[in-house]
């Protein structure tokens, strides 16, 4: 059944449709060709059995077994039998085609770790993460995580094709696909201590809802935890006080903070005469009451830590919101509560909490006033202050009003959860909205409900927001040195007072 031709055999088929005999060349791997032609030799010299044996590293029985195969089917037989067989594990191609689609449709911001566990947890599709790689690499779709290595073979074998094709609609889509290389980040040793440096910084895409918004966050660099995490409409102070917050509560107070150079951070000069639009001063003085230092940087590199885990939760983030049918940012802030540590307990390094450098945090309350935005304003005649458009009267303790003459001047405390309070002198009081219409009248038979007088919490004057102490600090603030600012005895109620 084997007719040898220029010492090649090949075997004689049956042509089911010719009923004629045709010939197929055989071609033998490296391995396999190595024992042919060991056997071969054996075979025309009559050699040392025990010396091919130990050659090709098996047994004198194999030996024998081979010559006789050699004999019978010459070169054909060192085949291996599952040549040309399709493997019993082979995934179907309807099942790979669907695999594709669901990728491109519903997944697409997934690495391929995690798209295959999507598939496994969502779909009921059990293949390994090697071959769900193969299969998305052959449609030319790449992993958010791909390596540079990765990226510039894809390029190559997409240009390839973009010679070889003619229609201008591949040719289109195949521009499209092509990756740029991407520039290496530097690497550095991580920190040996938690909390000893906590990278933060805001990312903006459109994570949920069809809007685009931010999230802040805060990553240890010694362990590469999740610290704090916040979504808002923007890079704003409010966002970073709350992860502040998320910090001081869950962890303590860390020894420093590495940002890039947004104004929350630094800035040269600050057009807006408004003090609580100054959100550097804000936030770098509420730092200062908790004894963190703060270090920025303008190179994304430095912080890379940070950067790498923007682009991890995009690839895993925006599919498990999406999934979880998060549209408002509540809802998102609410989801990040658990997604965050079921996160760390998968990808951060185990923390260390007996060489930990977190200080305990203040309490709550002292927390809440000290993550708070400042304001200067002044008295009125009707002994009332003016806050976003709105007139408040300061109140005690007790809810007694108290009074003050005109053109004394005050300090509004926003505290984080919303709360208004004044620091007079060195006295600190709640402040109660006026409003511009009364709910009722008497000429009109319409009684407005009573007003109770009930007890409210006043912070004592130790917290953290002294004029004096806040005064100091904004003097020493590099964008206002060239300013002369007035005493804050002397401030007037004017949006003019820096010029």
């Amino acid at each position: 059944d084997y007719v040898p031709v220029n010492h090649v055999y090949y075997p004689l088929l049956k042509d089911t449709n010719n009923r004629e005999d045709v010939m197929r060349k055989v071609e033998l791997r490296l391995n396999e060709e190595d024992k042919f032609r060991t056997i071969k030799k054996l075979v025309e010299t009559n050699g040392n059995k025990e010396a091919a044996a130990i050659r090709l590293g098996c047994s004198r029985r194999h030996i024998n077994r081979m010559i006789r195969g050699y004999r019978e089917q010459g070169k054909a037989f060192f085949l291996h039998g599952n040549r040309n067989r399709t493997p019993a594990n082979k995934v179907d191609q309807s099942t790979r085609e669907d695999v594709a689609n669901l990728y491109v449709t519903k997944y697409e911001e997934s690495n391929f770790t995690h798209f295959t566990e999507l598939l496994a947890e969502k779909e009921e599709i059990g293949l390994s993460c090697s071959t769900v790689r193969t299969i998305l690499m052959e449609k030319g779709l790449l992993s958010p995580m791909a390596t540079k290595k990765t990226k510039r073979n894809l390029k190559k074998i997409l240009e390839a094709r973009l010679e070889l094709t003619s229609s201008s609609k591949e040719q289109a889509q195949l521009k499209n696909q092509i990756v740029e290389l991407e520039l290496a980040h530097p690497r550095r040793a991580r920190k040996a201590h938690f909390g000893e440096l906590i990278q933060m910084d805001a990312s903006t895409t459109c994570w949920f809802g069809g809007q685009k918004s931010y999230l802040h966050l805060a990553v240890d660099d010694c362990t590469g935890a999740i610290v704090g995490a916040w979504f808002d409409a923007q890079e704003t102070l409010n966002g970073y006080y709350h992860v502040l917050r998320q910090i001081l509560s869950d962890y303590g107070i860390p020894y420093r903070f590495l940002t890039d150079r947004r104004t929350v951070f630094e800035y040269v000069r600050k057009e807006s005469s408004r003090l609580e639009n100054d959100t550097f001063t804000q936030f770098g003085y509420a730092c200062k009451q908790l004894g963190i230092d703060i270090r920025t940087t303008s190179t994304p590199q430095t912080k890379g830590r940070v950067e790498r885990m923007f682009r991890t939760l995009k690839s895993r983030l925006l599919t498990e919101l999406r999934l979880e049918g998060a549209t408002t940012t509540e809802q998102a802030n609410e989801f990040l509560n658990h997604y965050v540590k079921k996160f760390n307990d998968r990808f951060a390094l185990t923390i260390d909490y007996t060489t930990s450098v977190f200080e305990s945090s203040p309490s709550a309350e002292k927390v809440n006033l000290i993550l708070a935005v400042l304001t200067r304003r002044t008295i009125d005649s009707g002994h009332c202050l003016r806050f976003q458009n709105r007139f408040y009267q300061p109140v005690d303790a007790a809810g007694i009003p108290v009074h003050y003459r005109r053109g004394t001047s005050c300090m509004v405390i926003q505290a984080l959860d919303g709360s208004l309070y004044t620091a007079i002198g060195e006295q600190v009081y709640a402040l109660d909205w006026v409003p511009e219409h009364t709910t009722g009248s008497r000429e009109f038979g319409v009684q407005a409900p009573p007003v109770q007088t009930r007890k409210r919490y006043v912070p004592p004057m130790s917290h953290p927001w002294k004029a004096k102490t806040f005064e100091d600090h904004v003097k020493a603030q590099h964008h206002y040195q060239e300013k002369v600012l007035p005493p804050f005895e002397e401030v007037i109620y004017s949006q003019e007072i820096f010029y």
